[in-house]
């Protein structure tokens, strides 16, 4: 009995997996890409009576059309999602969606329709027992097993439940911001040809953590039909900034080949010059990617972000005394911190002691307006270790190890940068919190085995 209560609690709490995935993919981290997601849902944002400052939505590498958010108040989208949009009207229907997940606090409540249906579950193992012990084994096993089917259906109720939920949320939040509703019946449609696609029986959504798309298209077509905003066209330039960070995702994360299909040569428009600089630089032929680049340059020329592709095409190209101009101009329009931390890059990999001290003050100010930069930290710790400041070099080290998770390595170079650092300090203070918060994690980690 013991063994088939962990086996029915354990299928309740698989199904809650997959329907919050993890972020295990690959985090794209681009300045323009964020820059433009925060633009794109600041006023959803507002709509759904949260602080822009505190919302984010990233990218993460995954050719699958979905977002979700998994705890606090991110929404994850994934670059297939971005590829398929038509417009960014499509894209903010999406987001709408996930923000309705984060105000209904779906994410906490998961747990709710866990409890519930394991304890479905749990009263029919025990009548089951009962039956069982009483001399109806068949008997018994046949209420364990209707019991585990009441709890999944259960489960899947609440979820679909969680869904719609989310899809009204965002329909109020569109309308609120004055954004029409026609992009998510769009994205609802190809779903719903996905669907057809994969021949998901269209008659009800019985046995699904979501609502049919076909479900959904005719409950909110009741609702943005009517609203004031229905057709009103999208920002035109929004509508442009998408289709650059489209162009300039595809080029990423597409086979060079496939991205100069969909954008070929005899396409003179920005988003083909990104696309084709990405894919060029990607297929390893450095001089197409930068004509490409000073086409963008020649049409923009005080543009940051192509300043910004064409000194990471130079520095990534083995280049990195020529990358530098480009990239310091860059800085200075945008005071982004991922840039600056591309600059301090070049700067370092130009070998030159004389630019040493101009990294460290990059970094040091890109760290502070964007603490969450695991590569920032290396960098800074290679500054001051080929400075020959090996305990402020442990410091960032340990920072870098405490970001990632890495408990035991985060524990290790704090305590060596306490060895060098004068008591009371800022940095020895910080050192000491990365200790401690290192250290109790590997004790949590240990009680947990």
């Amino acid at each position: 009995m013991r063994a088939r209560l962990k086996i029915c609690v354990l299928a309740i709490a698989a199904l809650a997996c997959t329907a919050q995935p993890a972020v295990a993919q690959q985090i794209l981290r681009d300045a323009e890409t964020e820059a433009f997601m925060a633009d794109m849902s600041g006023q959803l944002v507002k709509a759904a009576g949260m602080e822009p400052k505190n919302v984010q939505v990233l990218v993460i590498n995954d050719p699958e059309i979905n977002a979700f958010v998994a705890g606090g108040q991110i929404v994850w989208v994934h670059s297939g999602l971005i590829a398929q949009a038509d417009n960014v009207n499509q894209l903010q229907g999406v987001v709408a969606h996930e923000l309705g997940h984060i105000e209904g606090g779906h994410v906490v409540r998961f747990g709710e329709g866990i409890k519930e249906a394991t304890g479905v579950t749990l009263l029919s193992l025990v009548l089951g027992a009962a039956a069982i012990a009483a001399g109806g084994a068949e008997a018994g096993m046949g209420i364990m097993g209707l019991g585990q089917q009441a709890a999944m259906t259960k489960f899947l109720a609440f979820s679909r439940g969680q869904e719609s939920s989310a899809d009204l949320a965002g329909a109020r939040y569109l309308s609120k911001a004055g954004l029409s509703g026609k992009g998510s019946l769009e994205f609802f449609k190809k779903l719903q040809n996905q669907e057809y696609r994969l021949a998901i029986p269209q008659d009800n959504s019985y046995g699904r953590t979501h609502p049919l798309s076909g479900e959904r298209i005719n409950v909110l077509r009741e609702v943005y039909t009517v609203d004031p905003a229905w057709d009103r066209p999208p920002d035109k330039v929004l509508e442009a900034r998408f289709e650059r960070i489209k162009a300039k995702l595809i080029g990423f994360v597409s086979e060079p080949t496939q991205t100069l299909q969909k954008y070929p040569e005899t396409d003179q428009s920005i988003p083909a010059h990104y696309a084709r600089a990405y894919a060029w630089h990607k297929g390893a032929y450095p001089q197409r990617a930068l004509d490409e680049a000073d086409a963008l340059l020649a049409a923009a020329p005080h543009d940051p972000y192509f300043l910004e592709l064409k000194g990471q095409i130079l520095l990534e190209s083995g280049r990195p005394r020529d990358a530098v101009a480009p990239l310091r101009d860059a800085v200075k329009i945008t005071n982004q911190p991922l840039i600056s931390v591309l600059l301090a890059h070049a700067l370092i990999a130009t070998e030159d002691e004389s630019n040493f001290a101009e990294a460290e003050q990059v970094l040091r100010l890109a760290v502070q307006r964007d603490r969450e930069n695991p590569f920032a930290w290396y960098q800074l710790g290679v500054v001051y270790e080929r400075r020959g400041d090996t305990p402020r070099a442990a410091l960032a080290t340990a920072e870098r190890y405490a970001m990632m998770g890495e408990h035991p390595m985060a524990l290790r170079s704090a305590d060596a940068a306490m060895q060098g650092l004068q008591a009371g300090t800022v940095d020895y203070l910080r050192a000491q919190d990365i200790a401690m918060t290192s250290r109790a994690a590997i004790e949590q980690q240990l009680k947990k085995r």
